[in-house]
């Protein structure tokens, strides 16, 4: 720790976001950076904790006090190279991780942790822009071929690990362009896609090989693929989306959240969309059904396409403002999150179930909703009771933000026949090992809908797995 009482004299910083009149105008990444100065200030904050509850918190596990006290003695590069231990991609999750590390940091039980999330996405800025970040191909091979089927962010991180191993490793995406969500789902306002395209570039060069706009189980045949490698890592994420079926369902209007997304960010990277097709919220009344990141994309892409309005609504109950108590330090909190898109301009609202969508010649017009309450029994299992309180919406467009079920399991996942556990995910053993011999899954295919930071996890450890295996 280079200044033992920086977390005493040295307020927490934050670089904030760029001012809403402008930012609405355009999709360019809506936060701003400190200067070099001040952020070798921020990490300084650092505590160099006995118990480092941030290391505890990350599913990476990465070293923050290492690369903290590195940034504020100006050592980028070990910094960078350090936070590359553990971490394939910190300049993914220097932008979208929920940063789970800074809410079980000592300092975050006075509301002041230090910030960790903008200080990897600055280190690795720097590390980029001074070109300390290189690729890393393998010194000789090893002659197994493994075929990793999905380019997100689990994908990759198995598919670099697996190839600095030495072994030939082909990665299948069936987008035009690489990255998963990240690339389609996430706007890029919180994630410009030339942060993807850079890291791309270096694992092309690291000798790993990508087959885009090719569906395994469709374009080629699972067995196939099965047949002609020595190991296969399904990493097709969790892409069945969560719907509702209230009377109107099938009134236009209605959309799940992430067509909405990805047709936006096809728009912006030039890909062809379907004009007959098209999802505008220009000029219309827009509710969101689900309040979470999802949702709060969906607000903030809404605004910027010229939303007459936007609202928001949630079955749950609003969460406390600050603390709670039901989530107490170190765990993450589960306390109300207001997103720059939610800054923007939005109407929210917490507590109504979706009761009817409502229309005229076939197009929606309004939304019924009613009040719920929610109460606790003896195990904390929470129970859900109607109140009779109804509301109308006025809504021309709804996106569904209602998360996902599992993987899709027609195509590969049936081919192969793989088994599923109960939630409908790729059922794994300790080893990452499916049903079917020689094939992996990894990330949200076998875990659920989760964070980025968690599918690269999952991706690093698969591929320990199958290198073991071979």
């Amino acid at each position: 720790m280079g200044n033992p009482k920086a977390f005493i004299n040295t307020p927490r910083k934050i670089a904030g976001y760029r001012p809403i009149n402008e930012r609405i105008s355009d999709f360019g990444e809506v936060e701003q950076t400190l200067n070099r100065e001040d952020r070798k200030i921020q990490a300084s904050r650092c505590m160099d904790c006995g118990i480092p509850f941030c290391h505890w918190a990350c599913p990476l596990g990465n070293k923050m006090p290492e690369w903290q006290d590195l940034i504020y003695k100006g050592q980028w590069k070990e910094g960078v190279e350090v936070l590359h231990e553990t971490n394939n991609f910190p300049d993914f999750t220097g932008r979208i991780c929920p940063a789970p590390c800074e809410k079980s940091c000592v300092l975050a039980l006075h509301d002041a942790a230090v910030t960790i999330r903008e200080n990897e996405a600055a280190v690795t800025e720097v590390a980029f822009i001074e070109g300390m970040i290189k690729a890393r191909p393998p010194k000789t091979r090893t002659g197994k071929t493994i075929a990793v089927i999905g380019s997100g962010p689990a994908g990759l991180a198995a598919a670099q690990q697996l190839n600095r191993k030495g072994h030939h490793v082909t990665v299948y995406e069936k987008n035009n362009g690489l990255g998963g969500l990240m690339r389609y789902g996430i706007p890029n306002f919180k994630l410009n896609k030339n942060i993807i395209d850079r890291r791309m570039a270096l694992l092309i060069e690291e000798g790993i090989e990508f087959k885009t706009n090719t569906e395994i189980g469709k374009d080629i045949a699972g067995k196939e693929i099965l047949k002609n490698y020595d190991a296969v890592c399904i990493a097709v994420g969790s892409g069945h989306p969560r719907d509702i079926n209230p009377e109107g369902r099938d009134l236009k209007g209605i959309y799940f959240a992430m067509d909405f997304l990805s047709q936006q960010n096809q728009l912006i990277i030039g890909e062809s969309v379907d004009k007959n097709n098209l999802i505008s919220a220009k000029g219309k009344h827009v509710l969101v059904i689900g309040g979470g990141d999802t949702g709060s994309d969906c607000v903030g892409t809404s605004i910027r396409q010229g939303a007459a309005k936007v609202t928001q609504i949630e079955i749950m109950p609003q969460p406390p403002v600050d603390k709670n108590p039901d989530t107490p330090w170190p765990y993450y909190p589960n306390i109300l999150k207001t997103s720059s898109s939610h800054m923007e301009g939005c109407v929210r609202k917490w507590s109504l179930n979706t009761n009817k969508f409502i229309g005229e010649n076939g197009k929606l017009t309004e939304v019924l909703v009613e009040e719920v309450e929610w109460s606790k029994d003896e195990t904390g299992r929470m129970s859900m009771k109607p109140t009779g309180k109804t509301d109308l919406i006025k809504a021309d467009l709804v996106f569904l933000a209602l998360g996902f079920i599992h993987p899709i399991h027609e195509g590969l996942l049936t081919e192969l026949g793989v088994q599923f556990d109960g939630r409908g995910n790729v059922a794994i053993d300790k080893e990452n090992k499916s049903s079917i011999a020689k094939v992996f899954a990894a990330g949200d295919a076998a875990m659920g809908a989760s964070l980025v930071v968690r599918a690269i996890a999952s991706g690093r450890k698969v591929a320990e797995d199958i290198h073991n295996s071979l």
